[in-house]
């Protein structure tokens, strides 16, 4: 391979210069066609605008409740309980390992994997599959 024979990892493409000439096919109009709102500068229409007809989100009926108050727990497994360094498992070790990210109101141990040792383990709640599995191995669950 020489200096010279060199060539760019991938070929990009030029940007479209508009409004230089007609020759360049995009001169005049500049690609927006003739009149209308998008044809001017700053025109266009927000999303979901459906021409003043009453939009599509305010048509349908509203359904259901957000409860503001709800708690959010973040779900662990048996398998990311594996992973753990230390014996006693809580969400601010689970933190620390990396296992998880943040704890948000608590952690809740679902029973989805296999646990291979045994761990004692803290959290706001289990399902009944995962505490069978941890106590099956002799370790312990707390609900904090």
């Amino acid at each position: 391979m020489k200096i010279d024979e060199l060539k760019p990892a991938q070929q990009t493409e030029t940007k479209k210069r508009v409004g230089r000439g007609i020759g360049s096919g995009l001169g005049k109009t500049s690609g927006r066609g003739h009149k209308g709102q998008k044809a001017r500068s700053g025109g266009g229409v927000r999303r979901g605008f459906e021409g003043g007809q009453t939009p599509l989100y305010r048509r349908l009926p509203k359904r259901g409740f957000t409860n503001i108050h709800a708690n959010k727990y973040t779900e662990v497994t048996l398998t990311m309980l594996n992973k753990s360094s230390k014996d006693e498992v809580t969400a601010e070790t689970l933190i620390a390992d990396r296992i998880i990210s943040k704890a948000n109101d608590g952690i809740v141990v679902i029973a989805t994997g296999t646990l291979e040792k045994k761990l004692t383990v803290k959290a706001v709640r289990f399902t009944k599959g995962a505490k069978e599995k941890i106590e099956a191995l002799g370790g312990k669950t707390e609900v904090m």
